[in-house]
């Protein structure tokens, strides 16, 4: 999360060897698993796996052009090329030693013509807070928990298996998804070391979701899946130039993640296009209810449950806008993809944060060039300001994420079979190994959580209140202004920065992340262009449950602008 929203070709036993470098000056080594061994005759990949967004890889599998085991050779060949040489992202931390025999096995289901959807035997990569019960660890990037591997999937994890994504590996994150220190540089841990941002390799690959952003971005994986509390999916996203979905609280599982915030937490996709993250968003959904987690928080109160419910049917999604675009299912998964259409922004009306449009930045020109394009395409676009009814909340929502967080994480530890079992052993044991965990900055934050005395606290009930129903009421009289808008759109965030594992980080322009990530509900981040080869997104928020027309208004801008760049791997501006 964004704790400033508050105050190629080398071997695989190369791949193995270097798999987790520390940043300089840290010690610490950490466990992993082996990286997957290719057979011998695993034909090497005949095209550029460079940009190859899902579709073009399911339609040289459906051909026999490719096998999933090919694909998945491929973009070992990448990590190892552009992650563990060459550029040295440090995006990846761990690889699955079963991947390429979980491929051989999904090869053999389409030879039999089992297809399970479009994610067959497509490889991905998940955020290393998001549990696998295979040989892979899961760890926060935290050595306090080095060696923890869990029993059993996360309820979004064994979806995407079902739905036949291979999940490649684990990517790095910024330690315990930048809840430790308010010194934090973004994309380090005491685990995997410093992520680096492909784009320009001295800049911030933001966080927390670092290592997913960085390996969509240099086409590590197919897409990824990063989480999400306050600006952990649409900020990376957005300085590596992707597509960046934070859904509404709930509606993707949250069991089997460790967690910050049950308020706020959130998973999502992580693409190089709309339609890739539409399509590993419906996978993510999946094809039943976590009756596991039932948030007592989620947008619309009661109607959480029947509002969930719609996006597994092919009724019309609940929306305030003017779109009410269907969902349309197979087999269970909703299909978001299917909405998605090139036209969609004739005749809707937009809010613009008032704010952001008038900045004197260069994002805030970006935005300007943005605006004058939706209404190129017959979008009409009228200024609103949440902002400025907000301002009060950052202290509000931080000690909501305090007392949210100890108490999440020691429901957590409790049930794991992690070498620690409470925030207070976590706190020891960086305590007891300070040169290896906290090399650079400390843990103040865990150390606040940790003094928090519970959820019953009158303190914390009176900011959740808080912070709950002024996000919501801000977003609410936006979004109702003018017959009612379609989205609001902004700077997602300004350009990456140095990366300082000294001073930690430091803002460099406006950003959109809190608005929707205190309120729970939808936020899409598109490419909008570039600051001197730095990537910048446009962010699109709506009410609750309204992802497919985010989805279909992103389509629509992408599809127009196409502002999407590969990245070149410089290190430095200019």
């Amino acid at each position: 999360m964004k704790r400033r929203h508050f105050l190629h070709h080398g071997t695989q036993a190369a791949v193995a060897a270097t798999l987790l470098p520390l940043a300089a000056g840290a010690t610490a080594a950490a466990s992993v698993a082996t990286a997957p061994t290719a057979a011998p005759e695993t034909p090497a990949v005949d095209f550029d796996l460079a940009e190859a967004s899902i579709t073009d890889l399911q339609a040289r599998l459906q051909s026999g052009k490719s096998t999933s085991r090919i694909l998945c050779q491929g973009y070992l060949d990448r990590i190892a090329q552009f992650d563990k040489a060459g550029p040295k992202l440090n995006a990846v931390i761990e690889l699955n030693p079963d991947a390429l025999k979980i491929a051989d096995a999904l090869d053999k289901e389409r030879k039999t013509g089992k297809l399970r959807g479009p994610l067959h035997g497509i490889p991905i990569l998940l955020k290393d807070n998001i549990d696998t019960g295979d040989q892979m660890q899961t760890t926060a990037g935290a050595l306090a928990l080095d060696g923890h591997r869990a029993a059993k999937d996360a309820f979004v994890a064994a979806q995407l298996r079902k739905a036949g994504a291979i999940i490649l590996g684990k990517t790095n994150l910024s330690e315990w998804a930048n809840f430790r220190s308010s010194h934090s540089a973004s994309g380090w841990s005491s685990r995997g070391g410093q992520t680096h941002n492909p784009y320009v390799l001295d800049r911030t690959p933001s966080g927390s979701s670092a290592g997913s952003g960085a390996a969509v971005a240099a086409s590590l994986c197919a897409a990824a899946v990063g989480t999400e509390t306050n600006g952990s999916i649409v900020s990376p996203a957005s300085v590596n130039g992707l597509v960046g979905l934070k859904p509404t609280v709930g509606l993707v599982s949250r069991t089997g993640i460790i967690p910050i915030s049950a308020t706020q937490d959130t998973a999502g996709p992580m693409a190089r296009t709309v339609r890739d993250a539409a399509i590993l968003f419906g996978a993510m959904i999946g094809d039943g209810f976590d009756l596991a987690d039932q948030p007592d928080n989620a947008p619309l109160g009661a109607n959480f449950i029947a509002e969930r419910a719609k996006q597994h049917t092919a009724s019309p999604v609940a929306s305030q806008s003017s779109t009410s675009l269907p969902v349309a299912v197979s087999e269970s998964p909703p299909d978001y993809a299917y909405v998605l259409s090139s036209d969609v922004l004739r005749n809707q009306t937009l809010g613009v944060e008032k704010s952001h449009f008038v900045s004197k930045t260069a994002a805030g020109e970006l935005l300007r060039q943005a605006v004058a394009l939706l209404k190129a395409q017959g979008a009409t676009v009228v200024e609103v300001d949440v902002l400025g009814t907000m301002q009060s909340l950052g202290l509000a929502e931080f000690d909501v994420l305090l007392y949210e967080f100890k108490d999440g994480v020691n429901k957590y530890l409790a049930q794991a079979h992690a070498p620690v079992k409470t925030l207070a052993d976590v706190i020891a044991f960086n305590q007891a190994h300070a040169a290896q965990a906290m090399p650079y900055f400390q843990q103040e934050t865990l150390e606040a959580a940790e003094k928090t005395d519970g959820l019953a606290s009158e303190k914390y009930k009176a900011a959740l209140r808080k912070v709950l129903d002024d996000s919501r009421a801000a977003l609410d009289q936006a979004l109702s202004s003018d017959g009612g808008l379609a989205a609001i759109v902004a700077i997602t965030t300004g350009p990456a920065a140095c990366i300082d594992l000294v001073n930690g980080e430091y803002g460099t322009g406006p950003g959109y992340s809190g608005p929707a990530a205190m309120a729970g509900y939808p936020h899409l981040t598109v490419p909008m262009g570039q600051v001197h080869g730095l990537p910048v997104g446009l962010s699109m928020v709506s009410s609750p449950y309204n992802e497919a027309e985010l989805l279909s208004l992103g389509y629509a801008y992408e599809q127009a602008t196409k502002h999407r760049q590969a990245p070149t791997f410089r290190a430095v501006v200019g």
